[in-house]
């Protein structure tokens, strides 16, 4: 994300800092300084002079949990220009800005009881405030249906397309920006939602991930030269928590980066590995406290990086491909991908010689199961039912899906969906059904379709709306917007759920 990105909250009715890791303030749009401003300076140089001794914590625990998932969201006291404390709350936000990892507080003002007393043609604030936060909540999901559209045919064609074919740069552009924008409708889903939640990771087996990334350039080999891959995978992987769609993405990218780079024999080495650290570890720009950990480490024998790039090559719109269609997101994106995953990237080069990139993710002392898949494993002959009341997801699933050998039927709505299980009981192996939904949502679907069917498995689908049958098991639950790769994987899952688990 651009230093910029504060000038992008200028409309805002709230106000917003953007801090580093100390506290110290680097910029704030008009409302904050409307609100924060003294005499002296139009905006505060670091949240100390603004921070209220009414604050059950200290500054100095505020300012080290910015980086916790944790400390997402959470109510503090501020000190306004009249000198008295207001409640605010803060919504954090980790952005990139100036090639450094930065912090944006977005401070939503709690109002007082006297103030939402105060009315205008009999409506309350409150009453505003609620009306707003629905408006936006109803945007948020007609943004995610969207999206998963958009994402979902972009993926589904690239899995498709060669390496070489002249549009799949900008189909990659598209996939970036699509997925810019979900995290855009995922951060005004959270503010509209008056109950916070943190999502948690699923158990992943880094080596299947990894495994897939290279079957997938087995199965289109790049058109510009052979490549030689070599595997070494440990067979005693720690365990780690993680989105596998999500990293599969940032594997892709930087190995999509190592052929660009290949001199000729290309030679690419993927090697994974435990890593326990007794004390804090310094990896170039990567600061590892002890703890266990699992790293994937990628190397090629290309032309390497020149010293005084290597620095700049996270910073977003950096790019060393003059003249073509990069714009330079993809190491950017890569490392918003890991590192909100708590893990770090760190990147070794030399001119003529090749590159090494190393991606830490936090890890338990547990061995992963080793289930090693192919992407040929994503393919299937059950039959899936598919309950959305968007007709352009119905027909993108149905895509995808028949494209991967799967039997598709679809219901424009939980009662058509329930007809269809009626209808096909015996035959449907697992249904996909989005909780958000018109008549009958997606939790009394779940629940009527369980009575007719206990042990049917049903994947439930959302934007934001996390229903309690997802929360209290993570892998009968799929986020939108999706790509082809997550819905596969998710789907072969499930189906390997024994059928007592999969009555939730």
């Amino acid at each position: 994300m651009k230093s910029d990105v504060v000038l992008d909250l200028e409309n805002a009715g709230w106000p917003s800092l953007l801090v580093d890791s100390s506290g110290t303030v680097l910029r704030g749009n008009e409302r904050a300084s409307q609100l924060f401003k003294t005499s002296e300076q139009p905006m505060p140089a670091h949240l100390k002079e603004i921070w209220a001794s009414e604050n059950e914590a200290t500054l100095e625990h505020f300012v080290a949990g910015l980086a916790t998932p944790a400390s997402a969201s959470s109510s503090i006291k501020l000190k306004t220009f009249e000198g008295k404390p207001g409640s605010f709350s803060v919504a954090i936000c980790p952005v990139e800005h100036e090639g450094k990892k930065n912090y944006l507080l977005q401070l939503l003002p709690e109002l007082a009881p006297s103030a939402m007393r105060s009315t205008d043609a009999g409506i309350s604030l409150k009453q505003k405030l609620d009306c707003a936060l629905q408006l936006t909540r109803s945007v948020s999901l007609d943004f995610n249906n969207a999206l998963t559209g958009i994402l979902g045919h972009t993926t589904h064609i690239l899995s498709k397309m060669e390496p070489a074919h002249p549009w799949r740069n900008s189909l990659l552009e598209v996939e970036k920006a699509a997925s810019r924008a979900a995290e855009i409708a995922n951060d005004l889903g959270t503010f509209s939602h008056q109950e916070k939640e943190v999502r948690t990771q699923a158990t992943g087996n880094l080596n299947a991930v990894l495994q897939r990334c290279w079957q997938s350039f087995q199965e289109n080999p790049p058109a510009e030269q052979p490549v030689q891959w070599t595997m070494q995978l440990e067979r005693s992987l720690f365990t780690a928590n993680f989105d596998e769609g999500k990293m599969q993405q940032a594997f892709m990218r930087i190995l999509e980066n190592a052929i660009q780079a290949l001199r000729a024999p290309g030679r690419i080495t993927i090697q994974t590995r435990n890593l326990e650290l007794s004390e804090a570890t310094q990896d170039r720009n990567v600061r590892l406290s002890a703890g266990a950990y699992v790293c994937a480490e990628l190397t090629d024998n290309g032309c390497g990086i020149e010293p005084e790039v290597l620095p700049k090559i996270f910073e977003p719109f950096f790019t060393t491909k003059k003249g073509t269609t990069h714009r330079g997101l993809g190491l950017a994106w890569v490392y918003g991908i890991v590192t909100n995953h708590g893990g770090g990237v760190a990147v070794s080069s030399q001119p003529n010689v090749g590159t090494s990139v190393r991606v830490y993710l936090p890890a338990e002392r547990r061995i992963v199961a080793n289930d090693v898949a192919s992407t040929k494993d994503l393919k299937g002959t059950e039959t899936i039912l598919i309950v959305d009341d968007e007709e352009v997801l119905l027909s993108m699933t149905h895509t995808i899906l028949t494209s991967y050998g799967y039997k598709v039927l679809t219901a424009i709505s939980g009662q058509k969906g329930l007809e269809q299980i009626k209808q096909h009981a015996e035959a449907i192996d697992l249904v996909i059904t989005d909780m958000a939904m018109p008549s009958m949502g997606g939790r009394e679907f779940v629940e009527k379709a369980h009575a007719i069917e206990p042990g049917l498995r049903i994947i439930c689908t959302s934007g934001y709306v996390r229903p309690s049958v997802a929360a209290e098991n993570e892998r009968f639950y799929l986020q939108k917007p999706f790509t082809t790769q997550e819905l596969l994987v998710k789907i072969k899952d499930v189906l390997m759920l024994e059928t007592s688990s999969a009555s939730q």
